[in-house]
């Protein structure tokens, strides 16, 4: 009797491993999908925490020198607002090299 199966029939247990395999093959492809995307959410996150401090640094730094330079040197210029915006263009570079870099890793 077990030898009138079709192949198409569900009580074929050949039929049977095979549904079962293609189902543990789309669960294993479902985790594998999904730890994929936590892992790029986390590279996100922690590019965006990169960039934000290698521009901060900088900035603070030049700010505090040139508040520094201004309260010992007399001068028409000021130093606070001229080390800010190096300070600012000097993140920025450092960002985008920590940022190409990272892109380059992939």
């Amino acid at each position: 009797m077990d030898r009138d199966r079709t192949p198409s029939d569900p009580q074929n247990p050949d039929r049977q491993k095979a549904d079962f395999l293609k189902k543990i093959d789309r669960k294993a492809q479902r985790k594998l999908k999904a730890r994929h995307s936590r892992t790029q959410v986390w590279r996100g996150m922690r590019m965006f925490g990169l960039v934000g401090w290698a521009v901060t640094i900088p900035t603070l730094l030049g700010i505090s020198l040139g508040i520094w330079i201004d309260r010992q040197v007399q001068s028409q210029y000021s130093w606070t607002l001229m080390l800010l915006l190096i300070g600012v263009a000097l993140g920025c570079f450092n960002a985008w090299y920590w940022v190409d870099k990272e892109s380059q890793r992939d």
